[in-house]
C-alpha cells in the first residue's frame, strides 16, 4: 500500500503522540504510590507501545489487522485501595497522576478522531478508528480506578 502524504503526516503526528503516552506511563508508573495503579500504567504503556508499533507498520505500507471489538475498559474492575483517609498524601499525588491520564487520553482520542479522515484506506481508517476506541478505554480504565478509591 501506499500512502498520501497526508496519510504520512496524519501517522507520523500521532506515531509521535503515542511516543509520548508511553514515556508518560513509564514514567507514571514509576511516581504511582498504590501497586494496582503501577500495573495499570504498566498496562496502559504496553498498549501504546503496541499501538506505536501499528502505526509503524502503517508507516512501512503494510496495515496491521484489528477487530475494533476491544472491551478492556469495560471489564476493568481494579481493587481499591484508599478507601478510608490513610495515606490522604500518597492518594492525591496518585489521583492527579490517574487525572492527568486521562486528559492525556481524551487529548488521543481526539487526534485519532480527527485523522482517520486524512486517510483514504479503508483499512487504515479500521486501524485508526480500533486505536481510537483503545485510547476510551484507557480513559474508562483511568475513571474506574479514581472511582474505586473515592477519587472522583
Amino acid at each position: 500500500m501506499t500512502l498520501t502524504e497526508k496519510e504520512t503526516t496524519a501517522l507520523r503526528d500521532l506515531q509521535t503522540q503515542e511516543k509520548s503516552c508511553i514515556t508518560k506511563y513509564q514514567k507514571y508508573a514509576a511516581e504511582a504510590k498504590d501497586t494496582e495503579l503501577k500495573s495499570l500504567f504498566k498496562a496502559l504503556q504496553e498498549d501504546e507501545q503496541k499501538h506505536y508499533q501499528s502505526i509503524g507498520q502503517a508507516l512501512k505500507g503494510d496495515v496491521p489487522t484489528c477487530d475494533c471489538n476491544d472491551s478492556q475498559g469495560k471489564n476493568y474492575s481494579p481493587a481499591g485501595t484508599y478507601r478510608d483517609n490513610a495515606n490522604a498524601a500518597d492518594k492525591e499525588h496518585d489521583c492527579f497522576l490517574a487525572t492527568d491520564c486521562i486528559g492525556t487520553e481524551k487529548l488521543v482520542s481526539g487526534e485519532y478522531n480527527t485523522n482517520i479522515f486524512s486517510c483514504d484506506n479503508s483499512s487504515l481508517r479500521k486501524l485508526l478508528a480500533d486505536i481510537q476506541i483503545e485510547e476510551q478505554n484507557h480513559a474508562e480504565m483511568l475513571y474506574k480506578y479514581k472511582q474505586v478509591n473515592a477519587m472522583a
